[in-house]
């Protein structure tokens, strides 16, 4: 097949992966890909604080949820796996505009360190409006695993892919492994991949592990390995991507269908076809399961063709978003919750209600906080609008302005 101008650059990046390449713009479809998964996410967000049933039950639950439940929680299932994948892309190509490999790894470094810092002080913060104990959740991920990116670089890209892949098929061979395993280093073990909270041996509480780090970092080095095929001819990525998408859902049904392999959460038969369907896409997220993360980057990556198409306000809106995600991630936890605030102390619920709502929630249980889920709705589309002009104007800045800082942001 011939190539073009631009895929021969690209070819060179397995030799030479730190000479720049000139004129590399924004993809159309990453955008609008992460603009899709930063809105769902603020749904989901939005749920935890505004849902009567947000604490007291599974809404995968399929004995307790219903249909419109289920689907609310269950679409934001794409958006850690897709915005990981695509902080790695990212990462290659930054690394295909600069200078040297190690000016992308120094990079790498200091925003993941700088994520991690922002994690255990500014979000956690924003989550509760205090600071009860850290809590290791997406952005820790993100930044965790662009510390690990920033040494696996070194490496020849598809050494990187073949790690990566190697992470993510693999890891569910160490389901039986747990924390007891490992003694005293237990707490290690629960970062890299078994969930839950780590305390001291004085009973004191550490830290909550909800993203333990090892698939993540696999997630991460695949968007990184895979980054060369955003620089080809968009015909050749659009088949690309469109391929190994839906080869990507077949393995899912697969396997899933055979319970053979990729998740300890097994379906089984039930009583009617929908809660059939829903014991069957309930796979496993903390951490993420090798059958998660077919579940949800297959259909994301056969669709980003499609993206590259899409017109209009539609697409202007979810491009708005996601050229500024991390801007949103933290701006709509923070307004999230100052509306929940603002809504019970309209009700005359005192203010102490909505501090530690994520750490604690027992208080807000006690006093039947929370609304139906079109409620919800109302106030996940209230926070995307308030949003939306702060996001325009930050990303119009983000373009204007080339300031080392805003790479950061």
């Amino acid at each position: 097949m011939a190539r073009s101008a631009l895929a021969r650059p690209v070819l060179a990046l397995e030799s030479e992966p730190a000479r720049p390449i000139d004129g590399i713009g924004r993809i159309r479809s990453i955008d609008i890909l992460r603009g899709i998964v930063i809105v769902l996410m603020a749904l989901d967000h939005v749920r935890d604080y505004f849902h009567a049933a947000a604490w007291t039950m599974n809404p995968l639950d399929v004995e307790q949820t219903s249909v419109w439940l289920y689907a609310t929680r269950w679409i934001t299932h794409f958006c850690a796996p897709v915005f990981v994948f695509l902080a790695g892309v990212s990462a290659f190509l930054y690394g295909a505009r600069v200078d040297s490999r190690g000016q992308l790894s120094r990079f790498l470094l200091t925003r993941g360190l700088w994520l991690i810092l922002l994690e255990f002080t500014l979000i956690n913060w924003a989550w509760n409006f205090s600071i009860p104990g850290l809590a290791l959740i997406v952005i820790w991920a993100i930044g965790a695993s662009m510390v690990v990116l920033a040494a696996l670089i070194w490496l020849p890209r598809a050494a990187v892919l073949g790690i990566g892949v190697a992470i993510l098929v693999g890891h569910n061979l160490l389901d039986p492994l747990t924390p007891q395993t490992f003694g005293d280093w237990g707490w290690l073990w629960m970062v890299l991949h078994d969930p839950g909270p780590i305390i001291s041996e004085t009973g004191q509480f550490i830290a909550f592990v909800a993203y333990p780090l090892l698939p993540w970092i696999g997630v991460m080095a695949i968007g990184y390995g895979l980054g060369a095929i955003f620089l080809a001819p968009e015909a050749e990525r659009a088949k690309f991507l469109t391929w190994l998408g839906l080869g990507m859902t077949a393995a899912f049904l697969i396997l899933r269908a055979t319970n053979l392999y990729g998740d300890a959460n097994t379906w089984t038969g039930q009583d009617n076809g929908l809660r059939l369907v829903g014991d069957f896409l309930d796979t496993t997220k903390y951490p993420p399961s090798l059958l998660y993360a077919l579940m949800t980057l297959g259909p994301a990556l056969a669709i980003m063709p499609w993206l590259e198409k899409l017109k209009g306000p539609v697409a202007e809106v979810f491009t708005t978003y996601g050229r500024v995600p991390f801007f949103v991630y933290v701006a709509h936890i923070l307004l999230a919750h100052l509306l929940m605030m603002a809504v019970g102390l309209m009700m005359g619920l005192p203010l102490g209600l909505f501090i530690d709502v994520m750490a604690d929630p027992s208080d807000l249980v006690a006093a039947n906080w929370g609304f139906g889920l079109g409620w919800v709705y109302v106030a996940w589309i209230a926070v995307l609008a308030i949003l939306y002009p702060a996001c325009r104007w930050f990303g119009d800045l983000k373009s204007r302005r080339k300031d080392w800082w805003l790479s950061y942001l």
